[in-house]
C-alpha cells in the first residue's frame, strides 16, 4: 500500500511516497483496519516533520509516517458497525508513538475512536473535522468557564478555532474572535460577538482590550501564539494552549491549560450529525492528492488559506 514517509527531520521535501505491506484482518489483536479515502494535514504534522519535537517523541526517529485525521470504510466488523460503514476518527499520534499514521492507504484503528459519518457528509468534509472539534470541545472543557464569561478565540478562521467561537457560543460564553480580514460576517452568524482582524500579537491585543478594557476572562489559542496574548487576560484568568511550545509561563494567577486532545466517538458522532444537518461548520481550504502532500505541507505552512488542507487518498 502507499504510505508517505518523513524520511529526516526538515522541510516538506522531506516528505517521501513509499509503499510499504498492507495490513491483514487479525494481525493486531483489539485493532480494525479502515480503508483511509481522506487524511487531514494538522499543524502538529508540520512541526513534527520540522524537528520542533524531536524530544518529545523520544526514541522515535525517521522514517516514519505522519497522519492523525482520517475518514474512510470499514474493513473489519466492530460492535454496531460492518465491514463498508463510513467511519471517522483520529489516531492519538502522540499518544501511540508507533511512527504510523494517517497518510497512508490502510491504518489500523481502536474501535473506540471510531465513529460512523452520515451519508450526506463527504469523506473530506468528514476527515477535517476529528482532531480539531476534540481539540475544540476539550479545550473548552479545560478552561471551564462560566456562561456569560468572555473567551478570546485566536485563529477563529481556521477549523480548531471555528469550531471553537461555535461550542463557546452554544455553551453561553461571549466570544471575542481573531480571524482574516473578510471573514468578520461568518464569524458573527457563527457565534462570535466581536470580531477583531489578524496582526501582530501587540496589534490584537490593543484591539481586544479597545472592545474589552478589563480583558477577557479565557483564552483559546488556535493560531498558538503563546505569551503575547497574555496581556489580553484578566488577572486569575484561564489560558488554554494547544501546542507544547507554546505554553505561556503564568503570572498574575493565570491558569495555564495545556491541550492534548483524545478520542472521543461519541462526541465526535454527534459533531459530525450536527454538520449534517448543517448546525455546525467546518472549514475545508484545499483538497489534494496524497501524492502532492509535500505541497499540502507547503501551502498548510505558508497560510494559503484558512482550514484544514485535506489529502485524498
Amino acid at each position: 500500500m502507499r504510505v508517505v514517509e518523513v524520511t529526516a527531520y526538515g522541510g516538506p521535501e522531506v516528505l517521501s511516497m513509499a509503499r510499504r505491506p498492507e495490513p491483514a484482518a487479525g494481525e493486531v489483536p483489539g485493532k480494525v483496519r479502515v480503508r483511509l479515502k481522506a487524511a487531514g494535514v494538522n499543524q502538529a504534522d508540520l512541526r513534527i516533520r520540522a524537528g520542533l519535537y524531536a524530544d518529545a517523541v523520544g526514541a522515535l526517529k525517521p522514517p516514519f509516517v505522519l497522519g492523525t485525521d482520517f475518514a474512510g470504510r470499514l474493513l473489519d466488523p466492530v460492535p454496531g458497525m460492518e465491514p463498508g460503514t463510513r467511519v471517522a476518527g483520529f489516531h492519538p499520534w502522540f499518544e501511540a508513538l508507533t511512527g504510523d499514521g494517517t497518510y497512508a492507504e490502510v491504518i489500523w484503528a481502536e474501535p473506540e475512536w471510531l465513529a460512523p459519518v452520515p451519508d450526506d457528509v463527504d469523506f473530506t468534509v468528514a476527515a477535517s473535522l476529528p482532531l480539531a472539534s476534540a481539540t475544540a470541545q476539550q479545550g473548552l472543557d479545560r478552561l471551564a468557564l462560566p456562561a456569560g464569561a468572555t473567551l478570546l478565540v485566536t485563529g477563529a478562521s481556521a477549523v480548531v478555532g471555528r469550531l471553537a467561537v461555535q461550542y463557546a457560543s452554544a455553551a453561553g460564553l461571549r466570544v471575542v474572535a481573531v480571524a482574516h480580514e473578510g471573514d468578520e460576517a461568518e464569524l458573527r452568524v457563527l457565534g462570535a460577538e466581536q470580531v477583531v482582524t489578524r496582526g501582530t500579537p501587540e496589534d490584537v491585543v490593543a484591539k481586544v482590550l479597545a472592545g474589552e478594557p478589563e480583558g477577557v476572562d479565557g483564552v483559546f489559542d488556535g493560531a498558538i501564539v503563546g505569551d503575547a496574548l497574555l496581556p489580553a487576560l484578566k488577572d486569575g484568568g484561564v489560558f488554554a494552549a494547544l501546542a507544547p511550545d507554546r505554553v505561556p509561563v503564568t503570572e498574575r494567577d493565570v491558569r495555564v491549560e495545556a491541550v492534548r486532545a483524545v478520542p472521543d466517538a461519541a462526541r465526535l458522532a454527534e459533531s459530525l450529525r450536527k454538520v449534517a444537518d448543517r448546525e455546525l461548520i467546518t472549514r475545508v481550504a484545499d483538497v489534494m492528492p496524497l501524492e502532492e502532500v509535500a505541497e499540502a505541507h507547503r501551502r498548510a505552512e505558508a497560510g494559503h488559506r484558512p482550514g484544514r488542507i485535506i489529502l485524498m487518498i
